[in-house]
């Protein structure tokens, strides 16, 4: 099985002879209320399209009342690679803040 990523450089150490690569998984994520999540369960587990209608006004009513909490959230991959100066040169030197891609698969 393969997979493969995007990785933001995130931290790098240099010792001359060697360099070190700290990667974060980059990933873009929609931020999403608790309000927006409710009603979006509400949706999924009521079928029944007339308590739908009368549920969703008094759960909305009563969620604006509450203070917003914005979730934004992932389990990121992190990844440390360190590297022979010679092989980074090889690959663009590429520097913190950029985005590498890495294929990682079971040999």
């Amino acid at each position: 099985m393969d997979d493969s990523g995007r990785f933001r450089i995130t931290q790098m150490t240099d010792t001359g002879a060697n360099v070190t690569l700290t990667l974060t998984e980059d990933v873009e994520l929609e931020a999403i209320s608790q309000q927006q999540m409710m009603i979006e369960a509400i949706d999924r587990a009521v079928m029944d399209k007339e308590v739908k209608e009368q549920i969703k006004p008094v759960l909305e009513a009563i969620l604006r009342a509450q203070p917003q909490t914005v979730v934004r959230s992932y389990s990121q991959t992190m990844i440390q690679i360190t590297m022979p100066r010679r092989r980074y040169e090889k690959i663009g030197s590429p520097r913190v803040g950029e985005t590498v891609h890495i294929d990682i698969s079971r040999a």
